[in-house]
Protein backbone atom coordinates (compact mmCIF):
# COMPACT_ATOMS: atom_id res chain seq x y z
CA UNK A 1 0.00 0.00 0.00
CA UNK A 2 2.92 2.61 1.00
CA UNK A 3 4.24 1.85 -3.13
CA UNK A 4 1.10 2.99 -4.08
CA UNK A 5 1.16 5.87 -2.49
CA UNK A 6 4.97 6.88 -3.43
CA UNK A 7 3.99 5.76 -6.70
CA UNK A 8 0.75 8.50 -6.91
CA UNK A 9 3.04 11.07 -5.05
CA UNK A 10 5.58 10.55 -7.93
CA UNK A 11 2.96 10.89 -10.64
CA UNK A 12 1.75 13.76 -9.12
CA UNK A 13 5.26 15.38 -8.95
CA UNK A 14 6.23 14.59 -12.46
CA UNK A 15 2.30 16.26 -13.76
CA UNK A 16 3.49 19.35 -11.97
CA UNK A 17 6.78 19.25 -13.24
CA UNK A 18 5.10 18.77 -16.58
CA UNK A 19 2.76 21.53 -16.16
CA UNK A 20 5.50 23.92 -15.14
CA UNK A 21 7.74 23.03 -18.44
CA UNK A 22 4.77 23.92 -20.04
CA UNK A 23 3.84 26.74 -19.01
CA UNK A 24 7.38 27.96 -19.52
CA UNK A 25 7.47 26.77 -23.15
CA UNK A 26 3.85 28.59 -23.71
CA UNK A 27 5.44 32.09 -22.38
CA UNK A 28 8.62 31.49 -24.27
CA UNK A 29 6.14 30.75 -26.85
CA UNK A 30 4.12 34.02 -26.86
CA UNK A 31 7.17 35.93 -26.35
CA UNK A 32 8.55 34.79 -29.59
CA UNK A 33 5.31 35.37 -31.27
CA UNK A 34 4.97 39.05 -29.99
CA UNK A 35 8.35 39.57 -31.13
CA UNK A 36 7.65 38.21 -34.87
CA UNK A 37 4.34 40.25 -35.27
CA UNK A 38 6.88 43.05 -34.57
CA UNK A 39 9.61 41.66 -37.11
CA UNK A 40 6.53 41.78 -39.54
CA UNK A 41 5.81 45.26 -39.15
CA UNK A 42 8.74 47.05 -39.27
CA UNK A 43 9.48 44.60 -42.56
CA UNK A 44 6.18 46.25 -43.52
CA UNK A 45 7.31 49.46 -43.27
CA UNK A 46 10.27 49.62 -44.21
CA UNK A 47 9.13 47.83 -47.80
CA UNK A 48 6.62 51.18 -48.03
CA UNK A 49 9.39 53.32 -47.00
CA UNK A 50 11.46 51.76 -49.99
CA UNK A 51 8.83 52.11 -52.29
CA UNK A 52 8.36 55.88 -51.69
CA UNK A 53 12.23 56.09 -52.20
CA UNK A 54 12.21 53.90 -55.22
CA UNK A 55 9.48 55.88 -56.87
CA UNK A 56 11.58 59.21 -55.91
CA UNK A 57 14.53 57.86 -57.35
CA UNK A 58 12.71 56.93 -60.50
CA UNK A 59 10.91 60.68 -60.76
CA UNK A 60 14.54 62.19 -60.70
CA UNK A 61 16.30 59.61 -63.13
CA UNK A 62 12.93 60.52 -65.38
CA UNK A 63 13.92 64.48 -64.78
CA UNK A 64 17.39 64.06 -65.38
CA UNK A 65 17.08 62.07 -68.78
CA UNK A 66 14.60 65.26 -69.72
CA UNK A 67 17.48 67.51 -68.97
CA UNK A 68 20.22 65.94 -70.55
CA UNK A 69 18.16 65.09 -73.97
CA UNK A 70 17.58 68.72 -74.18
CA UNK A 71 21.32 69.52 -73.82
CA UNK A 72 22.43 69.13 -77.38
CA UNK A 73 25.83 69.79 -77.16
CA UNK A 74 27.68 67.80 -75.61
CA UNK A 75 30.28 69.63 -74.13
CA UNK A 76 27.69 71.91 -72.56
CA UNK A 77 28.80 72.84 -68.67
CA UNK A 78 24.87 73.17 -67.87
CA UNK A 79 24.79 69.89 -66.47
CA UNK A 80 27.67 68.42 -64.72
CA UNK A 81 29.37 64.80 -65.19
CA UNK A 82 28.54 63.13 -61.72
CA UNK A 83 30.85 60.28 -62.39
CA UNK A 84 33.79 62.64 -61.50
CA UNK A 85 35.35 64.26 -58.65
CA UNK A 86 35.36 68.16 -58.78
CA UNK A 87 39.28 68.48 -57.29
CA UNK A 88 40.85 66.66 -60.45
CA UNK A 89 40.97 68.67 -63.64
CA UNK A 90 42.45 66.12 -66.11
CA UNK A 91 39.69 63.67 -65.20
CA UNK A 92 37.04 66.38 -65.83
CA UNK A 93 38.92 66.60 -69.37
CA UNK A 94 38.82 62.96 -70.06
CA UNK A 95 35.33 62.47 -68.77
CA UNK A 96 33.51 65.51 -70.87
CA UNK A 97 35.39 64.09 -74.05
CA UNK A 98 33.01 61.20 -73.23
CA UNK A 99 29.81 60.59 -75.98
CA UNK A 100 27.18 61.29 -73.71
CA UNK A 101 23.59 59.37 -74.37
Amino acid sequence: MIWMLKRAHDNVTCASKFFRVMERLNSELTELYLQNCYIIQENERLRKKAQLLNQENQALLSELKQKLSKSKNPNSSSIPDLNISTSSSSTSNASSSRKKP
